[in-house]
Order: structure tokens, then sequence, then C-alpha cells
């Protein structure tokens, strides 16, 4: 195509102070709130997760689907929880739904995930298949009847880039004081299209404030087209949180690049971390 001539390219706008570390009152505590960093067979982002949520002041416990099957762990024991990304089930068709259908159909499963959602004093974060797997539960999740499905990419293939997106003013806890900002963000993804069950759902997403994150082209407005919006999910959706924004689901991958030297292009003026790090700290200092 002609490259246009106005075309900035990637950009950053940044409505908060991206070397504040908002953690740091925590930081010292004797004892750390416990995540899971939850994980089913191929997930291969699970590192880059623990990493991003143990420097945010976490206690980060790898926990298998297998472990909580088998009893041998429960969600009792933690404050948190993260469902990870990167090719459950070989990333075939529906490998999110997949996963969802472990905790669906299996009553000890079902019974710990529905009793940790219902605390209040829970947080909960679902990436990629993650964020396809708790999209598919959300009848054990309070306040998600608006959540979509998320389904083939428009383009029918993988889609592995760097994408811009705009923070928006959601309740979404781990996106909290970012509103307004514009960066880029990792995406791998082959089914992270937004569907809809119908029109009304849609706009019901769009009219309140559940939309936390969407696509934006180099000019920062929100985007339908290829590649700016790499799957085509109506008005860009990129994430979305619960009614009192303590669950956030989205397709893009912050823990890929939370530190500054991982990300493919990044401002000068970026130092250890980039932007996505504010989601992590977000967590810790809501937990306090």
């Amino acid at each position: 195509r002609i490259q246009d001539k106005n075309d900035t390219g990637l950009f950053t706008d940044l409505s908060f102070d991206i070397n504040e570390d908002i953690a740091a009152p925590y930081i010292n505590n004797k004892s750390k709130p416990r995540i899971a960093i939850l994980r089913e067979q191929g997930v291969n982002g699970q590192l880059e997760m623990a990493a991003a949520y143990d420097r945010a002041g976490f206690d980060s416990i790898d926990v298998h689907m297998s472990d909580i099957i088998s009893g041998d762990v429960s969600l009792d024991q933690f404050n948190a929880l993260v469902a990870c990304g990167g090719f459950s089930y070989g990333d075939v068709l529906g490998a999110g739904e997949g996963w969802a259908k472990s905790i669906l159909f299996n009553d000890s499963a079902r019974k710990q995930f529905e009793a940790f959602f219902l605390r209040e004093n829970t947080l909960a974060m679902g990436v990629c298949n993650g964020c396809q797997m708790m999209s598919n539960i959300h009848e054990l999740i309070p306040g998600t009847s608006h959540w979509p499905h998320f389904v083939r990419n428009a383009s029918e293939q993988f889609e592995g880039r760097t994408s811009l997106v705009k923070i928006q003013d959601s309740r979404s806890v781990l996106l909290q004081g970012m509103a307004g900002s514009v960066f880029p963000i990792a995406i791998a993804h082959g089914e992270g299209r937004a569907e809809f069950s119908s029109k009304e759902a849609e706009q019901a997403a769009l009219s309140s404030q559940h939309i936390a994150m969407q696509y934006v082209d180099n000019n920062g407005e929100v985007t339908q087209n290829y590649p700016s919006n790499p799957n085509g999910s109506p008005n860009g959706i990129a994430a979305l949180c619960n009614e009192d924004g303590r669950f956030t689901i989205m397709m893009p991958h912050p823990e890929r690049v939370f530190r500054a030297v991982t990300n493919s292009w990044r401002p000068d003026e970026w130092e250890e971390y980039s932007p996505t790090m504010r989601m992590f700290r977000n967590a810790r200092h809501w937990l306090g």
C-alpha cells in the first residue's frame, strides 16, 4: 500500500508517570499477597507473567490446572489469579473454550473458581488464551453478562505483532490512573475477535464503563482497520472488565513487554519499565 506521509508510526501518549511506583509503599511488607499464575497444557506465558507480578510485590505461585482438579492446590490460598496465554491445547480452535470446560464440567474445580470470584477481596486477570477461557466461564464471575466470546481473527490467521492500544476510563482495577494513555503492546493470537451475542449486548458494553482497552491507529483513533486492529474486534475492543472492576480480560500481552528493553520499539525516556508495568503495580496497590 502507499505510505501515508503523515503517518508517524508507533507513538506513546501517557496520562501517568511511567517511572512512578505506586506499589512502593508495600514493598517492605512482611507478607506478600499470593497470586496463582494459572496455566493449562501448552500455555507458555507463565514465566513472564510471574516475573511481572513478582516485581510488583506479589508472591507468584505456579499453579497448573491439574493441581486444582486433583485437589493438591486450593484457590482459597490466593488473593489473586491470572490465567496466562500462549497456545493452550496446542492453540487448536477454541483452545480457551476447552480450558473453560475443564472448569465448568468438574464439580470441584467449578466450586473453587466460583468461590474465588465471589470473595470481595480477590482480583483476576485473563490474557490471550486466559482471556478466552475466562470469557467462557463468565457464568461463574459476577458482573460479566456483557462479556463477549472470542473467536477466529477476521484475517483467518495467527497475528503476532506490536499494536497500539488506548486505555479507556473503565472500572478496571488493573488500569486505574491510566485512562487516555496510548502505547504499543505485544499481541499474539489466532482467536482474538470479540463476538457479542447481539447488537444490543455490544451496545450495552460500549455504553458502560466495561470496555477497558481499544486498538487505535497511528493517529490514536479507535479503528476497525487491519492491521492496526489485528483481529477485527468491533469498536477495536482489546480488553473488558466486570462491573466492579476486579476482573479484567484482555487479548494483548502486557507481561511480554513490561520491561522497556523487551519492546521492539520504545521512546528513549523509558527507563527500566514500560507502561504495562503500571497494571501489575495497580493490582498490588489495590490489595494493599
